[in-house]
């Protein structure tokens, strides 16, 4: 699982999360949603230790990750994170893409890389794309590869950072349709979206994001359909307007 206690995060003066505190349990879907600024992506990247924090823990599988003794590389092996923006490799086939990974960090051989790779492609509905180039796929196919990409690891938990952003509205159900077939596996997932409604079908637990401290949380039920704080209605009736 992953633990976060009274995480605290700054950028220099400014104080981007203050205080955080959340579960998240084998095989549970997190939806944080929010504001721009709100502190949503930070915490993302502080569970990866891409971000330092300065006060508080992060403990995933038992495991402290800003402890000094911790071997972040080895952990981040664990944790599969997808960006808005895809960074594909315009010179690599898509399925030399998604073997890179594993070839390189986890060392396996390529007739196994190439394997995983075809499999987790498969798996997101780019079977039919192995040969061709990233410049060649659609946004919504760029981010799916890039979700095959990390996959392709075999990580224990997904962390999605805004991932339809940047597509074209007609793009975007086949990128949230993929990550609904994650959820049928019973992939981990900690999912920051604006996509209230892929938030509400989807997650086992919604937090709503302010000002870098968590408002409100619970199921999307409560959350999204009946929050209790003012400022979650707001927020909802700003967005789904």
């Amino acid at each position: 699982m992953i633990n976060i206690q009274n995480v605290h995060k700054s950028f220099g003066d400014l104080e981007v999360l203050k205080g955080i505190d959340l579960d998240v349990k084998k095989g549970e879907v997190l939806s944080i949603i929010g504001s721009s600024g709100s502190g949503k992506s930070t915490l993302l990247y502080c569970i990866n230790a891409i971000e330092k924090i300065q006060k508080g823990k992060i403990i995933v599988d038992d495991i402290d990750v800003h402890h000094p003794d911790t071997n972040q590389d080895q952990l981040r092996q664990r944790l599969g994170m997808v960006f808005q923006q895809w960074n594909s490799f315009p010179h690599l086939t898509v399925l030399e893409n998604a073997a890179l990974a594993p070839r390189v960090v986890k060392k396996m051989s390529k007739d196994e890389a190439m394997a995983i790779a075809e499999k987790e492609l498969i798996h997101v509905g780019l079977g039919d794309k192995f040969d061709v180039y990233p410049t060649k796929l659609s946004g919504g196919q760029q981010q799916r590869l890039a979700i095959a990409r990390a996959l392709a690891m075999k990580p224990n938990y997904m962390l999605f950072d805004e991932i339809t952003s940047a597509l074209d509205p007609e793009l975007v159900g086949e990128v949230l349709d993929t990550l609904r077939i994650l959820r049928e596996d019973g992939m981990t997932m900690i999912c920051v979206t604006h996509e209230i409604a892929f938030a509400r079908d989807v997650s086992d637990t919604v937090a709503y994001f302010q000002h870098g401290v968590i408002e409100e949380m619970g199921p999307p039920d409560q959350v999204i359909s009946n929050p209790q704080k003012e400022t979650t209605q707001k927020f909802l009736s700003k967005v789904l307007s």
